[in-house]
């Protein structure tokens, strides 16, 4: 049993105020594997403390040095990567492999386009060329609390902890309790890496707790926050007491616009991508939404798909998916498979209970619904799970109009050969992302959606200026 019961509060590594002990559980055997704190007002009070305290020299040190010492960070993950892997997927199920490949190496990914992306950045410029005596300057907003998810545990972190330094922002970091010791693991980066004393912290601690005393405390100045949009609006009601600034990435529930002349892999592309990461992705295209004269067809390549995808222990090497991440999850995807079958969907593949010859861990059948209409409650309600439903439509105006019938605005997907058609319905698609044919955003290019999605802006230039404020100076001549 791994013990981390320890915060980093002002550089060093501190017990928590009051016990309060909190399993990890291994969802691949419901099995304990490690055992964290929970922190109390106290704890999230001295991390705020120290952050603030930290906060003037950190956002005085030169552009350039902040750059050299984030830029230590990506030295220590090379240096420990496979602990990273190995932690991720212990704690939140991403197969190994997976872990490896997509799920660690988020952090050298992000943090090297964050590090091109700070070259953009002006300090202070000019209004206008012409207007050289009302200058324009950026300066960091001060403490930042964020607050991370388990899907994508690194992902998250460093879209938020690197430009958030980068920034001059001093921070207190509250990851998912659910899966902790990644993040326990990059504030170690952050301290081998150098960073002052104060300008990172990390309290662990549930929603209700650290969470809710974090978008409260009237010292902390922005809240960015990745997760559930149920979370997202009671962290905005708390915060709008103390009139902080709050980013938000939440929800989805992604349509996949598959027209009858798309290429050939379009089908397995879109029902892969449902269930990578077994469906525990914001982004994932679990509404496919299929033109009627391809219909058929396509139900029958997402079957198999389906049935191809092998489900299997995160500790084992493979092109498997692994399990979801608790029995409440898992609980929850279960009752939306029933209610598909409930409310006449046609089940083509997977279904109800755990995967032939599983009798233990939180492993969920990959699944395809057909014959789903709009307002069905699959069609409608975020599954986050290995759940695909397939919906069929006669025209463009038709599939824009179902796309769009959704409280959630995150990304849409659109596989036509049609350059025409696919240009025109990526402006019609309301949402904060469109990706067509297959194709993924360029490094840099910012991720975030609309309405109830959360309207942040996380990657490059406009992730880190997400944690600057403008200020305008007058009388600079």
């Amino acid at each position: 049993m791994i013990e981390k019961r320890e915060f980093y509060i002002n550089g060093e590594w501190v017990s928590p105020s009051a016990p309060r002990d909190c399993h990890v559980i291994n969802p691949s055997n419901e099995e304990p594997c490690a055992v964290i704190s929970l922190g109390d007002q106290a704890d999230t009070d001295a991390a705020v403390t120290a952050a603030t305290a930290a906060g003037p020299a950190w956002a005085a040190t030169p552009p350039a040095e902040r750059k050299a010492l984030v830029a230590k960070i990506l030295d220590q993950y090379n240096l420990r990567k496979e602990e990273m892997a190995q932690a991720i997927s212990m704690e939140m199920g991403a197969p190994i492999d997976m872990s490896r490949d997509d799920q660690a190496e988020t952090i050298p990914w992000h943090l090297g386009n964050f590090l091109n992306a700070f070259d953009e950045i002006e300090w202070i410029r000019p209004l206008r060329d012409d207007v050289t005596d009302t200058q324009i300057a950026m300066e960091p907003i001060g403490v930042v609390g964020l607050i991370t998810p388990w899907n994508w545990p690194m992902n998250q972190v460093t879209l938020k902890v690197i430009p958030a330094l980068l920034a001059g922002c001093t921070i207190v970091l509250k990851p998912s309790e659910e899966s902790p010791l990644s993040s326990m693991l990059f504030a170690e980066f952050i301290h081998d890496a150098g960073i002052p004393a104060g300008v990172f912290n990390l309290v662990n601690g549930d929603g209700m707790g650290v969470g809710t005393q974090l978008s409260a405390h009237e010292d902390v100045q922005m809240i960015s926050f990745t997760g559930s949009t149920r979370a997202g609006r009671a962290i905005s009601k708390t915060a709008a007491e103390t009139m902080k600034r709050v980013t938000l990435e939440l929800g989805g529930k992604g349509a996949n616009l598959v027209f009858a002349d798309a290429d050939e892999k379009a089908v397995v592309r879109g029902a892969r991508h449902c269930f990578y990461n077994s469906g525990q992705s914001c982004n994932a295209p679990t509404r496919m939404l299929v033109e009627r004269s391809y219909y058929d067809q396509a139900i029958e390549i997402a079957k198999d798909v389906a049935e191809k995808t092998a489900v299997g222990p995160a500790d084992q090497s493979g092109r498997h998916i692994g399990p979801v991440v608790n029995k409440r999850q898992w609980d929850q995807i279960q009752g939306l498979i029933q209610s598909g079958i409930d409310e006449g969907a046609t089940l083509v593949a997977g279904g109800l209970g755990l995967p032939e010859g599983m009798n233990k861990g939180f492993y969920v059948r990959p699944t395809v619904f057909a014959d789903v209409k709009p307002g069905m409650t699959i069609e409608k309600q975020e599954i986050f799970g290995p759940v695909l439903s397939i919906i069929p439509f006669d025209t463009e105006e038709e599939a824009v109009q179902i796309a769009n019938d959704t409280i959630y605005g995150l990304t849409n997907y659109v596989q036509s050969t049609d350059t025409d058609r696919r240009r025109r319905l990526s402006r019609q698609l309301k949402s904060g992302m469109v990706e067509m044919n297959g194709r993924s955003r360029a490094a840099g290019a910012p991720f975030g959606g609309v309405k109830a999605s959360g309207r942040a802006r996380e990657g490059g230039v406009w992730g880190i200026e997400e944690f600057l404020e403008i200020k305008t100076i007058a009388g600079w001549d």
